[in-house]
This record gives structure tokens, sequence and C-alpha cells, in this order.
């Protein structure tokens, strides 16, 4: 009968949108969880460094463990600690590199359907970790789990190594003493290099570190950073 024949593939297509939505179990679980685990292990030994760099760059040990809670956006970490004497400049950087979490959020929204106190839990964990294994899962349970799994275990393995950095580092004394201020540059040349994937991306940042040393003996500090910084923003307005 024609009322029988619709209502079965509306129910199968119930079902199968059940099923998309299901949450992980068994050896699926297993392997989200394992991956969020290595990844959160493998972001700590960045904030380490970070957590050393935090108090070479004269900041307390609470300061730079309130950044990494708070903040929570390791190239935005380091931009900030890189730079923390000129404040306008830290801030800038911080906010630049930051906004493109913002763009994520528009990316996992619909796949996260978070709402209330989950949605500002969701905009805390939301950095390239997590995106990540979101977008690589395909099936929708899946990436919901990767996603907040990833984050958790970020956001713990990040805070506590920077506690732990920024600890010892405090009790080893002057940072140039171990080299620990040249740290800081090198932490962002790792960061920096994974993305330099295209050949716009490497004229982008040639030029910005072009204009940066070229700047630098002439103007105060913190200025070569904001050029650097504009001529990233300029070639992405005109893409």
């Amino acid at each position: 009968m024609p009322g029988e024949g619709a209502e079965a593939p509306a129910g199968e297509a119930g079902e199968a949108q059940g099923a998309e939505a299901a949450a992980p179990v068994g050896e699926e679980r297993r392997r989200i969880l394992r991956n969020a685990a290595a990844v959160g292990l493998a972001t700590g030994a960045y904030g380490l460094s970070f957590g050393a760099l935090g108090t070479a760059a004269h900041l307390s040990v609470a300061q730079t463990c309130v950044l990494s809670l708070v903040l929570f956006s390791g190239a935005s970490q380091f931009a900030y600690v890189g730079s923390v004497a000129h404040p306008l400049a830290a801030s800038f950087s911080a906010l630049l590199l930051g906004l493109r979490n913002g763009l994520y959020s528009l990316r996992n929204r619909p796949v996260l359907e978070a709402g209330g106190l989950r949605r500002l839990l969701a905009a805390q964990l939301t950095i390239d970790e997590s995106t990540a294994m979101l977008s690589a899962e395909g099936r929708l349970g899946a990436a919901r789990l990767a996603f907040w799994a990833t984050g958790a275990s970020v956001y713990l393995c990040w805070n506590l190594a920077t506690f732990l950095g920024a600890l010892g580092a405090a009790r080893l004394g002057s940072p140039q003493r171990f080299g620990l201020d040249a740290a800081e540059p090198a932490a962002f040349l790792a960061l920096l290099a994974p993305r330099l994937t295209t050949r716009r991306s490497l004229a982008v940042a040639l030029a910005g570190a072009g204009i940066a040393v070229a700047l630098a003996p002439v103007v105060p500090a913190g200025v070569p950073i904001l050029a650097a910084a504009a001529v990233a923003v300029a070639a992405g307005v005109r893409r």
C-alpha cells in the first residue's frame, strides 16, 4: 500500500542517521582514545618549552600557567611571550594567530551541536589538534568523540607540561645561561615549518621575516612583529 511504502524508507533513513551519530564502542572507541592520548603527550613537549619561555620572559610561574589555562593556543602563547615586554605588539600577535580557532569553530559547530556550557567548553577546546582529529573521522559519533577526547588530552598535557617547564626554569635561574632565550624562536619555527606547504605561504613568510629584520635596527621593539603580521593580513585579504 502507498502509505506503508512511504513509511519504510523514512524508517530506514532514521535508523541510518541514528547509527551515524551513535557513540563509538569497542575497537573504534579504543582507537580514538589511543590517538587522542598520543596527540596530547606529543603536544605536551611544546608545553614544557612554553613554560620555560614564560619564566624566561620574566613572567611568574603562576602567570605562565594562567596563560595556558585561559588562552590555550600554542602559537598565540609563543607569540605573546616572545614580545611580552611590549604589550600592544604581544596582544596583537596573539590575537591574530588565534583568529584561526574562530574559523575552526565554523567547521566544528554542525558536528558537535553543543549548547549551553558545552558550547563554551567546545570553544575553549577548539584548537588545531582537536579540529584535525574531528575532521579525520568519517562518522558523526566518532568525530564528536575524537574532538572531545583530543581536546581534553591536549588541555591536560599542555597545562601540566607548562607548569613543570615553568617551575623547572624558575629554579634554574638565568635563562641565558642555559640557552632558553633561543628556545622561543626555535619553537616558533617548528610550529611554522609544517604550514609552509605552498609557494605562496613560503613567500609570505619570507616577506614578513625580511621586513621584520629590516625594521628591527631602526624602530622600537615590537613594531617589526606588527609589520610582519600586517604582511600576512594583507596577503590573506588579497587571496
